[in-house]
């Protein structure tokens, strides 16, 4: 496999992605691209991204638009990509300035092999299935502790928390599943964006005590979304753990309606939009937008996966992240369409 200098080593990650140049050729991708199409590394690398797109020159000429270092990302849906005419797949793609080019982010909507075919190694699938049952029983000596918890205490706060722990315990279980079975999300369920909001403000006031103010700026008026609450209530987890992360003594949960969104290149009449507001250090020059590529961390004993993981959300849901930033203060903004 062909990287672009200086890009991490993201070959065994899952989802497709393809490094192009700012002509338009591709100079690398990782294996999930490859078995996507059907073909190897080896045989993509070099060719023009006109000879896998089925609406050329579409894509080209966004990666044309793409040569300015200051642009946004940009949202391609239900783009068509192959290699031989009726063997094509059907994706959402995400075109990202980078260093030395663009890369390309594919996220499949249609039934083809490559997300199962490659089934785990029998020596893995036994060692996730040992950690599998490590983790469900201390997880469930936990929900059984707060269950008699709960039948005992008659603090309302008390009992509050105690709710967050065990939905955060069945969420848990529901993860150790999702790892041991793979399936494709499930039907999106109506979704109010204030109550995942709460529960990953419960668990950043028990986290950080008395070291961080957090302040609540709700419109209540927001209609619900279709989604999944407990994905949503994990990326914001993650935006909110950064700034807590970020030194940040003061953090603004906050919501609004947006009219006449633009969310990569779909207008929609009513996005909401979710903000995370921080007075931590910020999000340095030197990281600009690679700060959502995977494996790219801003800490030194950061992963580089949590903004990997709220950005693959808000595809999923169909929006987008986004941030600014300056010392003292840092927005990250999640939108999310009304459909």
């Amino acid at each position: 496999m062909s990287h672009p200098p200086n890009a991490p080593d993201i070959d065994h990650l899952a989802t497709p992605l393809a490094w192009l140049d700012d002509d338009g050729i591709l100079r690398g991708c990782n294996s999930a691209f490859a078995r996507w199409l059907d073909t190897s590394p080896r045989k993509l690398t070099g060719l023009p991204l006109e000879r896998i797109d089925a609406q050329a020159p579409h894509l080209s000429s966004l990666v044309e638009r793409m040569c300015d270092p200051d642009v946004a990302p940009v949202h391609v849906r239900r783009a068509t990509i192959g290699l031989l005419p009726g063997v094509e797949r059907l994706a959402d793609l995400w075109l990202s300035r980078v260093e030395h080019g663009v890369l390309l982010e594919a996220h499949p909507l249609d039934d083809f092999p490559a997300a199962n075919s490659h089934a785990l190694p029998d020596a893995l699938h036994a060692a996730l299935q040992g950690l599998a049952h490590e983790v469900r029983n201390p997880l469930a000596g936990m929900r059984g502790a707060a269950q008699l918890l709960a039948r005992r205490s008659e603090d309302a706060d008390a009992r509050r928390y105690i709710e967050v722990i065990l939905h955060e315990c069945d969420r848990l279980a529901g993860l150790v599943d999702r790892l041991l079975n793979p399936t494709r999300p499930g039907s999106p369920l109506s979704t109010n964006v204030h109550e995942a909001l709460e529960r990953v403000r419960l668990l950043a006031q028990a986290q950080a005590g008395d070291s961080m103010t957090l302040h609540r700026d709700y419109d209540p008026s927001l209609p619900e979304v279709h989604g999944n609450p407990d994905r949503l209530a994990q990326a914001l987890w993650n935006l909110v753990r950064n700034a807590m992360e970020a030194g940040a003594h003061n953090l603004t949960l906050r919501t609004r309606a947006e009219h006449h969104a633009l969310i990569g290149e779909r207008s929609t009449k009513l996005a909401l939009r979710i903000e995370i507001e921080d007075d931590g250090q910020g999000v340095s020059e030197a990281l600009g937008e690679r700060i959502f590529l995977p494996l790219i961390s801003g800490r030194a004993e950061g992963t580089g996966l949590g903004l990997t993981l709220v950005q693959q959300v808000a595809h999923e849901h169909g929006g987008a992240l986004s941030y600014r930033s300056r010392p003292g203060q840092t927005v990250f903004v999640l939108r999310i369409p009304v459909e």
